[in-house]
């Protein structure tokens, strides 16, 4: 894929100006690994390039632009990172923000480590970890829907360091479960572009 067809596609999620040549250089190079990885194990279910660019980075990137400006800092966990969504797209559009991606597979661990050095980011840590084993928290835990996510969700909300927040990336129709496995907290949510039924929520303790 070039450069201008991946701003096309990624048009309804960040303004024009938004998607500067360093920004589209590091999509382009997770975007390809993640094509040729995905050939020999399941990264994500789709195989159309395009999808991946529109559900995978165009989410991520929408979450980050509302989540973060582009010289933000501080700490952010992606759990369950997976491919790396949402986390390696808001490190490519916070670069300051210290990112690490928290993945217990192996072999997915491993592919995020190679699309670390292809971009070449400090601050920038691959967990190979459950996210029960870890102890440290940041100010930011993101997360997107994933297996056994009633049981995942209250692990995130461990990792959130006194007055930080969680951000999600679910399906509208989990919204009420999501919300009911949290404490109290002030909430919000934004409908992704391109969707009818995902949502980006975010929570943070009241208080």
């Amino acid at each position: 894929m070039d450069a201008t067809r991946l701003r096309e596609l990624l048009a309804p999620y960040l303004p024009p100006d938004a998607l500067d040549d360093p920004l589209v250089a590091r999509i382009l190079a997770h975007l390809d690994l993640l094509v040729r990885w995905n050939q020999h194990m399941n990264l994500t279910a789709l195989r159309n390039e395009e999808e991946m660019v529109t559900r995978h980075f165009g989410e991520s990137l929408f979450a980050a632009a509302q989540l973060f400006s582009r010289d933000a800092t501080g700490s952010l966990f992606d759990v369950g990172s997976g491919a790396g969504f949402p986390g390696l797209p808001m490190k490519f559009w916070a670069p300051g923000l210290e990112v690490t991606l928290i993945e217990a597979h192996g072999k997915k661990a491993t592919f995020l480590r190679e699309v670390s050095r292809a971009v070449n980011l400090p601050g920038l840590t691959v967990l190979n970890s459950r996210a029960e084993d870890v102890q440290a928290q940041a100010a930011t835990v993101t997360l997107r829907a994933v297996e056994k996510f009633e049981a995942v969700l209250p692990l995130a909300h461990r990792l959130i360091a006194p007055g930080g927040k969680l951000a999600i990336l679910i399906g509208d129709a989990q919204r009420e479960k999501a919300l009911e496995l949290l404490p109290e907290g002030a909430s919000s949510f934004l409908p992704l572009p391109g969707s009818e039924s995902r949502i980006l929520l975010r929570w943070r303790a009241r208080g």
